[in-house]
């Protein structure tokens, strides 16, 4: 049941949309409904936006454009500043919104808090450092000028997963770089975006620069968006299925385009790795966020040697993980987002058992409230399977086996995603060796998590393309414009 404090915290949560630097209503006044994940109750009750109202959206955000271009860059930095420090003031409003939206433990929200909260302040830093050049052409006849624009008005859609990160992600570099912004967060969890966008306007973010449109009518509220010839910018974070559609129809204007797509992360242990470190790694990669991520380690691939104690030991510490609910004390498997995926989950599993796999722990769905599923290690797992082939996101370990160096590459290579690989090795130059040879746009090497704000996030192949995040990020917004001015 919901205490004082999370009631208090839902309702003061915007239930309209936000357009224009104002919170209105969705034209015909349709609403949608946000459920608890580990009740399957009703939180919130918001608006429903229609195609009319994302044309609403993008009109504010492109006649913000000129203006919010023109603002200096120490204006802007200010501006992101502040909402870093407003984010920190409300951390704990956040956490708890996006556990009880989401699922995921309270911990974890938390640190997602920090996590994203850095995107506002990393760019806040990165807004007063957009250069160009200056010099003399080889020929001496002209001297050349190469400045940095905004790209313009863009138009975000944002995965349910992290609520909140993947909203500053994008959020902040775009504002940094002086463009406006229309965003559709997910209709399973809205709520956070929602009151985010409270916080960027108590931040003093001037109206029509950041617009929220929620609905459950994701694919034909965009598609005027994304057709419209005022649009700069698209940039998506989700399913590579979905992207390609995406791409698809920004290919028609040919739209500057960012897609954050799925993974099947590898994560190659071998037999000189010190397994303590592995496990615990493991850990973070497969369970963090109840295994619901892109960059959560898919495919555990173990070295013969170590494989039966690696998933005896994973094994053990699975067992011992307690499911519950997010807000309770030392929770650490929440509920999966949705029927669906608890669906899928068990299909994954269920297909490598029958294909000679063996479950060590956990394995099922777990019956009652809410949508849970048990954390489960599978071992033993064979090519063909189709847990090796597609994304579980879900907290399910699946181990298969390599003999020599040269298989573990082309096991981990053998995708068509390429976002983040995981290696485990004490031995320098076959980490270097790693580095060179597995088809990815992101490494840990003897860690679990790679993601930092100051890093550039995203992958190769059919992962995407673009990044989020480091000195690349910004850039992801600015379009190059080159001068000539001829020598006298």
């Amino acid at each position: 049941m919901a205490d004082e404090r999370e009631t208090a915290l839902l309702e003061s949560v915007p239930d309209r949309l936000f357009i224009g630097g104002e919170w209105v209503s969705a034209a015909g006044g349709a609403t949608l409904d946000v459920r608890d994940p580990s009740t399957g109750a009703i939180i919130r009750s918001i608006a429903n936006a229609s195609v009319e109202d994302g044309a609403r959206a993008l009109d504010a955000a492109v006649a913000a454009q000129d203006a919010w271009a023109a603002t200096p860059p120490r204006t802007r930095s200010d501006i992101l500043r502040r909402a870093f420090d407003l984010v920190q003031e409300h951390k704990e409003d956040l956490a708890l919104l996006m556990t009880v939206e989401m699922g995921k433990p309270l911990a974890e929200s938390r640190g997602e808090v920090v996590y994203g909260g850095e995107f506002l302040r990393w760019f806040s830093e990165e807004a007063v450092r957009i250069t160009g050049r200056y010099g003399l052409n080889p020929e001496g006849s002209g001297r050349m000028v190469v400045s940095q624009r905004p790209v313009g008005p863009s138009y975000f859609i944002t995965p349910w997963n992290f609520p909140f990160a993947m909203a500053t992600r994008k959020i902040a570099p775009a504002l940094a770089a002086g463009c406006t912004v229309v965003i559709k967060p997910p209709e399973l969890t809205p709520l956070t975006t929602l009151f985010f966008a409270k916080i960027l306007e108590e931040a003093g973010l001037p109206a029509g620069v950041v617009n929220v449109i929620t609905t459950s009518s994701s694919g034909s509220v965009s598609a005027p968006i994304i057709a419209d010839p005022r649009l700069r910018k698209l940039s998506f974070t989700g399913s590579t299925e979905v992207g390609r559609k995406l791409i698809a129809q920004a290919s028609e204007r040919v739209l500057r385009v960012s897609m954050e797509l799925g993974g099947n992360a590898p994560f190659v242990i071998f037999e000189d790795a010190d397994l303590d470190k592995a496990v615990d790694g493991a850990m973070l990669a497969k369970f963090r966020n109840i295994g619901q991520a892109c960059t959560a380690a898919n495919r555990f691939i173990v070295h013969e040697a170590i494989a039966d104690e690696f998933a005896s030991r994973v094994a053990e510490r699975v067992s011992a993980m307690r499911i519950g609910r997010g807000t309770e004390d030392g929770v650490q498997i929440g509920p999966l987002i949705d029927g669906k995926a608890v669906a899928k989950a068990s299909e994954l599993v269920d297909d490598a058992v029958a294909r000679g796999a063996t479950v060590l722990a956990g394995g099922s769905a777990i019956e009652g409230r809410g949508t849970f599923f048990e954390p489960t290690v599978v071992s033993g797992v064979v090519a063909g399977s189709d847990i090796l082939r597609e994304e579980i996101f879900g907290p399910v370990l699946a181990i298969a086996t390599f003999a020599d160096e040269d298989e573990a590459v082309r096991l981990a290579n053998d995708t068509e995603y390429g976002l983040v690989a995981y290696v485990f090795t004490q031995d320098l130059q076959r980490g270097h060796r790693m580095i060179d040879k597995l088809e990815t746009g992101m490494m840990g090497l003897n860690v679990g998590v790679v993601s930092n704000a100051a890093a550039p996030f995203g992958g190769v192949k059919q992962s995407g393309m673009g990044r989020e995040g480091g000195l690349e990020g910004i850039h992801e917004y600015l379009s190059t414009k080159y001068t000539l001015i001829p020598v006298d």
